[in-house]
This record gives C-alpha cells, structure tokens and sequence, in this order.
C-alpha cells in the first residue's frame, strides 16, 4: 500500500530501536522503502541479521545495525557514543523497546519501576543526546517515541508500564519546547491493540490471571475497538513514517493514538 502522505526519506538517516520484530521492524521496512538508510538496534544478533536482510536497497541506500540490551543503559550509552564518533549522523530516531511485564500496581515490585525508567526513559534520553548535535547541524530532526494509548487513559492490569509511559510523554512534550527551534520535532505514537509479540503476551497474562481462554480474553479486547480488529504493525509504521517525513515538520509536541478508535477521550 503506497503511502501517499509522505514524502520521500531519500538520504535520510534513521536509527530505529527494537527494530526485529512487531511496529519496530516494520517500520525499519517502511523507512527501507521510502529511500532511509536504517540503522537498526536491538540485542539479537541473529534476528537484527534475519531483519536487515528484508529491508529495501535501491540505488546508494545503505542499512546497518547495533547490538545492544535495552536493560543496560551504560552499555547503550558506550555504544551510540562510539557510533557517532566514528562518523555516523541521524535524521530519524525511533524509540521503542519492549514494555515492562502486566499486573496491578499495589502487587508491583519497586525495582520494576526503575527497570522500566531505565529502559524506557533513560535510553530514549541517552539516545537523543548522542544525536541532537547531528540534528541541529542538520536543521532537520524527527524524534518519534513509540509508546502507549495509556498516557491518555491508563490501561487495567498494567500498573508499571502506564506509570512509565506516561513520563516518557511528559519528557518528550518537554523535550519539543526546548529543540523546536532547530528544526527537531519530538512526537509520540501510541499504538493500541496491536497484533504483535506484545499483545500476544499480554492475552496470556490475562488468560492465566482468568478463568477465560485466550481466545474470550481476546474477544473482550476486541469489543472495545470500534473499528473490530487489531491492529496491524505496517499500519502504525505508516504514521510513524509521515511523522518522520518532511511533510509533518510543523506537528511538533503531540501524541497521536493509532488504535482504531479504542479511547474514549478526546
């Protein structure tokens, strides 16, 4: 499906995280097709390999990736500060790792709070430091936060991850007022029911918390969703990409819900 709101990323530079499986992958691909040169960066060596090999080559594209775990941020912290200085420049850079695990906040051990800060917040900043310089030189920017539908109305049964996600959107609003002027925009997507690994997991985790089958569980999850379906990764990867594209450099601060109409606020 051709993606008649964007415009070209030819010559563009993006570091995509957690970049092999569900939205992130897909959107490493959609960039690939647009003209980007990808950067991907996860912690799975051989699925960064399986990855890279589906994105698009067309005429001087180049992609590339970096190994790296999430739940180590000084190990993210040396490893985009040696990749910058050995003379690599970013455009795009998309945020997104895998969420911390369900369950209600009163039974939420505090380590899981910080784990979560760390991976999320504190990655995303790491990141976004080692290329603002970049950017600014550049006068082009896109920082694109890939987090959840519960910085607007927090979701049941994940007490750690919408307490989490929510500073993450407040950093980024923050973060919008103060790069704006450079030609940087800083955004948020937030991804409803999704039909990736993610969702996966949490209908299991809802399961084994019930008396329900997966499949009634995910059938409880369906009957919010007024458009009657999950989600599709190439379809939030779409968003991600007009967001990340010339055309969208006056949308700067927002946090754009793509969950087929699941939240009931405005």
């Amino acid at each position: 499906m051709e993606n008649n709101l964007t415009s070209s990323l030819k010559g563009f530079n993006a570091l995509v995280c957690g970049s092999t499986s569900g939205i992130g992958q897909a959107t490493a691909i959609e960039f690939s097709n647009l003209g980007a040169n990808v950067t991907l960066f996860a912690r799975n060596e051989k699925k960064l390999k399986s990855t890279i090999a589906k994105l698009k080559i067309d005429g001087d594209q180049s992609h590339q990736y970096l190994v790296g775990d999430f739940d180590d941020n000084a190990s993210i912290k040396t490893t985009i500060t040696n990749h910058i200085q050995n003379g690599n420049q970013y455009h795009i850079l998309i945020n997104n790792s895998g969420g911390p695990k369900g369950g209600p906040i009163t039974q939420a051990d505090a380590d899981e709070f910080v784990n979560g800060f760390n991976r999320h917040l504190i990655c995303n900043h790491i990141l976004f430091q080692a290329l603002h310089a970049g950017m600014k030189a550049e006068k082009y920017g896109r920082v694109i936060n890939i987090i959840s539908t519960s910085v607007k109305q927090p979701i049941p049964g994940l007490g750690v991850s919408n307490t989490i996600r929510g500073a993450v959107a407040s950093w980024a609003k923050t973060l919008s007022f103060e790069v704006g002027e450079y030609g940087i925009t800083v955004n948020n997507i937030l991804p409803g029911f999704t039909d990736t690994e993610r969702l996966s997991s949490l209908i299991k985790s809802r399961t084994d918390a019930s008396s329900n089958s997966e499949q009634e569980v995910a059938n409880s999850m369906l009957a919010q969703v007024p458009a009657g379906r999950f989600g599709k990764p190439e379809e939030t990867a779409k968003a991600i990409a007009f967001l990340a594209s010339p055309t969208a450099g006056y949308i700067n601060g927002v946090s754009l819900a793509v969950d087929g109409g699941r939240l009931s606020c405005i």
